[in-house]
């Protein structure tokens, strides 16, 4: 199916990014984009794997932990694996993740946890044989790091042996332990300044810096950056070593290892809120974090749960919100999307976030704008959320020197300079034209997608080869291509056009509700033209229907009624509607019996998560539609059943706490036999 081929494409794009960005990041010490953008990538990589098992691969990066070691140092095979951590963004995340290992082992429910800095360094692994510093290594990829223990030794806080404290504490035989190479922000801070003064090019941050110092081949180098580290693992000893993490913290820094500041809490919630606690309290700090790490006390069933890919199951980070910078607004653009939706970003003085050189930033709609006097010229504040796009948050307007300029939303659109549309009690400003170039590719994509009308092989790619070469104007014009033309294009061979255009030509089969849906009508989707096609006899009687017969019908809004009324009086896509008809794509209203035998789940809307037995999440969404059901990607008090799958994740959590029927494949089917 095209949007399984889409969705596997997609896939091997992340791995070979996140491989790249993992070795500019551990092999380069020079990554191209921040941590938050990083974890984004690995966190959609990590649910199309939940998703499709099969399809995960060796080279994947959730099989590995960091990129390979440089060639530069001599390579050290670590005695035990130097594991990453899963991450949360928040407590809903946080209790997903006991709730999966739960299943696993039920102890983690009556045990306590250990919350600690996330510290945002260089990871290295020190050996130490009867107590003498003997080897220090990278991370590497987590199996295999370098070997630098010449730069290390340089560290003033690192013990060359142990115990440094006079406490008559005898070291273990053999001891590996993991910590973290840091700059403290003030010493970061009197290094880029005397740098400065020296006319030197200054640091970006502190943890490039720190890497890139300890992966110096002359130790003398590494020795002018002002490192320190901070121990919180044993990796593998002799001896009696501590049975809990509580417990290892305290007989680190027995033994004179510098360590991070480290919490016990008696349950999850107690974490949770340690965790939140940290969040404000990150800036009083004088060494950079990025989030807190949670983990289960007893090492035992730490150990007991394994790992998943590259991570131990017991533990998780806690990522931090990322922090907000302020910057000068140059100027207000807009971005017009598939639906026509006009979309404002801020033009910003370029300014680094989290690693990031920032150029423009999201202004969400002209409400917000408004709403938030934001004006061209302001000095903003800008944020990097969760999802990784920066927006403005507002204005600094205690720096206004009164030559700011206050935006006015467009009356025409910036693209097909055609007249915009904002409906009264909407926040989205609208383009209504169908042929706006603008909107022309992506309205081609969704009229071949799977939901619409199932166009096999005919991808954004090649979608925007036939917008760029004029084969196509509009979604009529498909079927009206040849195979000469596709030859005409990069790519193309006489079999992959033969299928393309067999494939067009058999989507003519589709039914009405079909092309309703790929018609891409603002706030019209699949349950939407479901209805509309049991109600209308073909497009003609559609394109009739005034706003008032439209808002009668049950699932109709007048906001809907009137995207419908708009979309069919402008000429453009009249021209479309007669092309259609004369292309032979005329689909009609299928016999009401039909409908009446598939609304056994008429007025239940439904949710799905996990990964389901039988169906993949398209097949039972269009199972629930075809039984007249509605389906929502949010758990809502609106909610009447959860579908749940393996690893439900929060969803889950959340329709338990509102009480909504959570219920499998086969309780679904039975529910749509009736």
């Amino acid at each position: 199916m095209l949007e399984e081929q889409q969705l596997f494409k997609r896939y091997k794009q992340l791995c070979r990014e996140i491989n790249y960005h993992n070795y500019r990041y551990h092999v380069l010490d020079d990554p191209v984009i921040s941590d938050y953008e990083y974890d984004e990538l690995l966190l959609k990589l990590r649910q199309i794997e939940e998703q499709h098992p099969d399809w995960i691969s060796a080279d994947s990066p959730t099989q590995r932990a960091g990129a390979g070691p440089s060639e530069k140092f001599e390579k050290v095979v670590h005695p035990a694996p130097i594991l990453s951590l899963a991450n949360a963004f928040s407590a809903d995340d946080i209790r997903s993740w006991l709730e999966r290992i739960s299943k696993i082992d039920e102890r983690v429910l009556h045990t306590n946890f250990v919350v600690e800095p996330k510290l945002d360094g260089l990871s290295v692994v020190l050996h130490y044989r009867d107590g003498l510093f003997v080897q220090g290594a990278t991370r590497g990829n987590g199996e295999v790091g370098e070997d630098i223990t010449a730069n290390l030794r340089t560290i003033k806080t690192l013990p060359l042996r142990i115990p440094a404290k006079l406490n008559g504490l005898k070291p273990p035989p053999y001891i590996v332990v993991r910590g973290e190479a840091m700059i403290r922000i003030p010493d970061f801070e009197a290094l880029n300044k005397r740098r400065e003064e020296s006319g030197l090019r200054t640091y970006v941050n502190p943890r490039n810096t720190a890497a890139g110092a300890l992966r110096q081949l002359d130790p003398s180098l590494t020795a002018q950056i002002p490192l320190m580290i901070m121990i919180y693992q044993i990796i593998t000893g002799e001896g009696d070593l501590p049975k809990t993490q509580v417990e290892t913290i305290r007989f680190l820094r027995a033994l004179g290892f510098p360590t991070p500041e480290s919490k016990q809490a008696d349950d999850l919630e107690d974490a949770i809120a340690i965790c939140l606690q940290w969040t404000g309290k990150r800036e009083s700090l004088d060494y950079e974090i990025d989030g807190m790490v949670i983990k289960i006390n007893d090492l035992t069933i730490a150990s007991d749960l394994g790992i998943v890919g590259k991570d131990p199951r017991g533990a998780i980070a806690y990522k931090f919100p990322a922090q907000e910078v302020t910057t000068n607004l140059l100027d207000i653009g807009v971005n017009v999307g598939r639906t026509g939706v006009l979309t404002p970003y801020a033009v910003l003085d370029p300014i680094e976030i989290s690693g990031v050189t920032v150029k423009q930033a999201t202004l969400h709609n002209f409400d917000y704008i408004r709403e938030k006097d934001i004006r061209i010229g302001d000095r903003v504040r800008v944020k990097r959320a969760g999802d990784v796009i920066p927006y403005v948050i507002g204005p600094v307007t205690a720096l206004r020197n009164g030559d700011e300029k206050i935006f006015e939303p467009p009356k025409t659109c910036p693209v097909c300079h055609q007249p915009v549309e904002h409906i009264q009690g909407e926040v989205a400003w609208y383009c209504v034209n169908a042929a706006c170039p603008a909107q022309l590719i992506r309205n081609l994509e969704h009229f071949a997608s799977q939901s619409a009308l199932n166009i096999v092989g005919l991808g954004i790619k090649i979608v925007e080869q036939l917008v760029s070469s004029g084969l196509v104007n509009d979604a009529a014009d498909l079927f009206t291509l040849t195979k000469k033309d596709l030859l005409k294009l990069d790519g193309f061979a006489d079999k992959k056009a033969e299928n393309i255009i067999a494939a067009i030509q058999n989507s003519k089969s589709q039914s009405l509700e079909r092309l309703i849906t790929a018609l891409g009508i603002r706030g019209v989707g699949e349950v939407i033209a479901s209805v509309l096609a049991a109600r209308f006899e073909d497009l003609d009687d559609l394109a009739h229907a005034s706003h008032d017969q439209l808002e009668i019908i049950e699932g109709i809004g007048p906001n809907i009624a009137q995207a419908i009324v708009d979309w069919f009086a402008q000429p453009r896509n009249q021209v479309l509607i007669e092309k259609f008809r004369k292309v032979g794509f005329w689909p009609k209203k299928e016999l009401k019996s039909r409908h009446i035998a598939l609304s056994t789940l008429s007025g239940n809307s439904f949710v799905i998560t996990g990964t389901l037995a039988h169906f993949t999440r398209q097949e039972a969404k269009e199972y629930i539609l075809k039984h007249g059901g509605k389906v929502t990607n949010s758990v809502s008090k609106k909610t009447n059943y959860l579908v749940a799958g393996e690893n439900p994740g929060s969803k889950f959590q959340k329709a338990k706490e509102l009480g909504i029927s959570v219920i499998g494949e086969e309780e679904l089917r039975k529910l749509a036999e009736g």
